[in-house]
């Protein structure tokens, strides 16, 4: 069952923002939105929260100051996301834009598949062997769950400063600095930060510091504002909620992607992703972007993704990107023949009666590929509106553990469920780490059962028939004169993302013309109704992965893009959902 509401707004809010200047429907979205006063449109760099409430940010920045006027080495270990892989170019590049020599400052990304998640002891056992030896080792979207990591690089002589956003276990590593919007007694207002907001937020905090200590004045000091567009990046294909300080982040970035100063590797990405950098928007970076540089963590190196992130060579970063986009296409090959595979088990389950009294879905497979269970299990939680978690063989299929990537609902924190988990059934989950909506990992193949019998348990316990029900909120109906190819840039140009949502309209319409585009893909004409008359010109649907065919008349969800093609500029509806009730 499909539930259909229009998402509530103050019709008083939505007239004083239009009075501000907004376009009505902008208005009206905003307000749903929860801005409310007109100042909070602005999305300048002033409008930025300051880093002083970021715990430990000021400290944080003196220390580094001290080692930059030392001159030690120091190695920036990255996660193998696209967070990880923008915060560790902007870690580099920042430090080095801010007085470090290119000899002092390396970076470390560890391999997901045979060395796990974050700054484990074997990964300071690499760190260790760099020439020269780091002095000290700076984590970027990774390190606050690391204890047995940090206890290592102190025996190995090495410091170590924590960047990251991640939740915190039940102790802190015994870190030299910790900065992390969510750790305990940080009062920073947002805790939406991605990891690369973060080690932005510490360059911010280190080149105040240095003009204090009159390396540079406000004339000189480098522009590290000019690493926007990979914060921009990471923040959104990280899915971080997209508060008003992100928001600034997100859209100063795209500025920069949009004029054509962004990084070459940046724009390099957006040729082989075959998308105009000039009307670069969120959807751009979360599904076309950032897929094509997580692909390189998914299936290779994420080495790769970082070196195309700090090239300055056009040629090299475009030699890069091609090759991160075949990589990419191999991932979706990979991804269709495990959907297939848990899709077809799962129907099995549904012939047995099973999947109809479950709250949860846990599955794995010794042929599926650990770089893309996550992606799977988003997958399967979109389409049954279930919390899901995939796994893959940790260590080849002869090994003998799993390794699991977790998707969930809102209102189903998947974090804290495998920590109830682990705390009813010690020894089960031997590793695990995330937030609400994903989380990671590791348990022994023979305990597979039992897992999924608990966690089900605490599915059934925490989840509802409300939280299970598939809603879909919408912005209400489109007006007539709304039907614009420059009503669909306006909306591209917003920053919307999670906690922002891009708005989805709703209205019925006459179907025309069905077919199906690479067999996959229905495509139809549509004409808007609107009080019992037919508007006169029919507009393209596509709804993506869908082969069934509608009624004359449907009730529809719907985005509203605009459509280019050979110059021609024209209005399309995104369908997302058929209100069948």
């Amino acid at each position: 069952m499909s539930l259909f509401s229009q998402r509530p707004f103050s019709d008083r809010t939505a007239t004083w923002l239009q009075q501000s200047g907004l376009h009505p429907l902008l208005a009206r979205l905003f307000a749903a939105r929860g801005i409310d006063k007109p100042e909070e449109l602005s999305l300048d760099l002033k409008g930025l929260l300051s880093p002083v409430e970021l715990k430990n940010c000021i400290s944080t920045a003196t220390l580094l100051a001290d080692i930059l006027e030392r001159k030690e080495s120091m190695l920036v270990v990255a996660d193998y996301d696209c967070d990880g892989a923008t915060a560790c170019a902007v870690a580099v590049r920042g430090l080095k834009m801010l007085g470090g020599a290119d000899t002092a400052i390396q970076f470390l990304v560890p391999n997901r598949f045979t060395m796990g998640y974050g700054l484990t002891p074997e990964v300071v056992e690499l760190a260790a062997q760099q020439q020269p030896k780091p002095k000290y080792l700076i984590t970027v979207d990774n390190g606050i769950a690391s204890e047995a990591g940090v206890d290592r690089a102190h025996e190995l002589g090495m410091e170590v400063i924590v960047t990251d956003h991640h939740l915190p276990g039940d102790k802190l590593p015994k870190a030299t600095a910790i900065v992390n919007p969510n750790q305990p007694g940080c009062s920073f207002p947002s805790k939406a930060l991605a990891g690369v907001g973060v080690m932005f937020y510490v360059l911010v905090a280190l080149r105040a510091e240095l003009r204090k200590r009159e390396k540079f004045t406000a004339e000189t000091q480098p522009k590290i504002e000019n690493l926007l567009d990979l914060v921009a990046l990471g923040t959104v294909a990280d899915v971080a909620q997209l508060d008003r300080n992100n928001r600034i982040l997100v859209s100063n970035g795209l500025k920069r992607i949009r004029t054509g100063i962004s990084q070459v590797g940046i724009q390099a990405l957006f040729q082989a992703a075959g998308r105009d950098p000039r009307k670069a928007n969120t959807f751009d970076l979360g599904f076309a972007i950032g897929p094509r540089l997580n692909a390189a963590g998914r299936l290779a190196d994420m080495t790769l993704g970082i070196r195309l992130l700090l090239s300055n060579k056009q040629d090299e970063a475009i030699e890069l990107a091609y090759e991160l986009d075949r990589i990419n296409r191999e991932r979706r090959v990979i991804e269709t023949g495990m959907q297939e595979t848990a899709l077809a088990h799962l129907a099995e389950d549904q012939l047995a009666g099973t999947m109809a009294d479950r709250n949860s879905i846990c599955l794995w497979n010794a042929e599926w590929h650990q770089g893309v269970v996550g992606i799977v299990a988003s997958r399967l939680k979109e389409r049954f509106n279930r919390p899901a978690i995939v796994f893959a063989p940790a260590d080849g299929a002869t090994g003998e553990e799993l390794r699991g990537s977790g998707r969930s609902l809102t209102g189903f924190h998947l974090r804290d469920a495998l920590d109830i988990v682990s705390k009813r059934e010690p020894g089960l989950i031997l590793k695990f780490g995330g937030h609400a909506m994903a989380a990671g990992l590791t348990i022994r193949k023979s305990d597979f059962e039992r897992f999924d019998t608990v966690f089900q348990q605490v599915a059934d316990e925490l989840l509802n028939d409300e939280l299970l029900e598939r809603r879909h909120i919408h912005d209400g109906a489109l007006a007539p004169s709304d039907f614009t190819p420059e009503m669909g840039d306006l909306l591209a140009e917003e920053i919307w993302g999670q906690g922002f949502p891009q708005p989805i309209f709703y209205g019925e319409f006459e179907v025309g013309q069905q077919s199906l585009m690479k067999e996959k893909h229905l495509r139809l004409q549509l004409r808007p109704l609107g009080d019992g008359q037919v508007s006169s010109k029919p507009f393209t649907g596509v709804w993506f992965n869908r082969t069934q065919t509608l009624p004359s008349r449907a009730k529809l969800a719907y985005r509203l893009v605009t459509d280019r093609f050979q110059g021609q500029a024209r209005v399309q509806l995104m369908i997302e959902a058929h209100d069948e009730g």
